[in-house]
């Protein structure tokens, strides 16, 4: 049975005074560990994966751990260096995760040769379940289905979360790794037409706030009811638009701050979104929610 299937968690990291707020962290995963998601995934753009040090890191990693009780963890354990992922994947086995996302290496835009190098490396390495995340808007290389597809049946090596935007290669990819990889979304926009075409979830950075109506919608679909999936991807699909207004994580962020559970502060080169932003946010989730209560 694969790992990686239904709604995971891109989890944000709550800052407070500069350092990481670690309550906040942890009430946050409890209070998403009891809604129904499957997984939650710290560490990776959401969770301003750059801007974190090794000793939070590893702090991380054991708070989620520690909160998360029986739902899984696969924190992301991506860099450009492929012996620094190495290490980084043995960390969180040795912190008690469930698995790891291991993004695209960025900056270096490997070969589609490095990049099977790199990824049989890290898999040969560990134990641990891996998810490939394929995000070409921030690391500058675009891992193609064909390229993913000579990795599907390493045992170690168990989905994709799929961050293109692009429906015909990710229809390509479903395609060419079924029954081997599963793969999820990594833009909550997308979650239905992915499944559509043949995707087993969504990597969630939406779940932060709204959990369940993404379990809902994963769900109704695959016990075959598209017509109510649709119905929830179009309510969802304002309030999801309105989390990426500006850069991810800022709105997700603001939202939460809003809601009372995180404080409304990021890491530079991050910043808090602008005051019409904040408002346009508002309006999404005040709207969301009275199109729910009126229901």
């Amino acid at each position: 049975m694969h790992l990686y299937q239904g709604v995971w968690v891109a989890l944000v990291t709550p800052f407070k005074n500069g350092k990481v707020d670690e309550p906040a962290l942890q009430q946050l995963v409890q209070d998403l560990a009891g809604r129904g998601v499957r997984g939650f995934v710290p560490l990776g753009t959401t969770g301003e994966s750059p801007t974190i040090t090794a000793e939070e890191r590893r702090r991380i990693i054991e708070l989620c751990v520690e909160a998360a009780g029986d739902v899984s963890v696969a924190p992301g354990c991506g860099a450009n260096n492929t012996q620094h992922t190495v290490e980084m994947v043995k960390e969180a086995a040795e912190l008690g995760a469930s698995g790891a996302m291991v993004v695209v290496p960025y900056y270096n835009r490997p070969t589609p040769e490095g990049l099977i190098a790199h990824f049989k490396a890290v898999a040969d390495s560990t134990d641990l379940p891996l998810m490939i995340y394929n995000i070409p808007s921030r690391t500058g290389s675009n891992m193609l289905p064909e390229t993913i597809e000579k990795l599907a049946d390493h045992p170690n090596i168990d989905g994709v979360k799929e961050a293109t935007g692009n429906i015909e290669q990710v229809a390509d990819l479903c395609a060419r790794v079924e029954g081997r990889l599963n793969v999820l979304s990594g833009d909550d926009a997308l979650t239905l037409p992915i499944l559509a075409v043949g995707g087993e979830g969504v990597v969630s950075t939406l779940g932060n706030l709204e959990p369940e109506p993404l379990v809902e919608l994963v769900d109704i679909y695959w016990k075959d009811n598209p017509v109510r999936a649709l119905e929830l991807h179009r309510r969802l699909a304002p309030l999801a638009k309105a989390m990426f207004i500006e850069t991810n994580p800022a709105p997700i962020k603001c939202a939460l701050w809003m809601e009372g559970k995180i404080q409304n502060e990021l890491r530079l080169p991050m910043v808090p979104v602008k005051t019409e932003t904040r408002e346009k946010i508002a309006k999404a989730v005040r709207e969301y929610r009275q199109n729910v209560s009126a229901l």
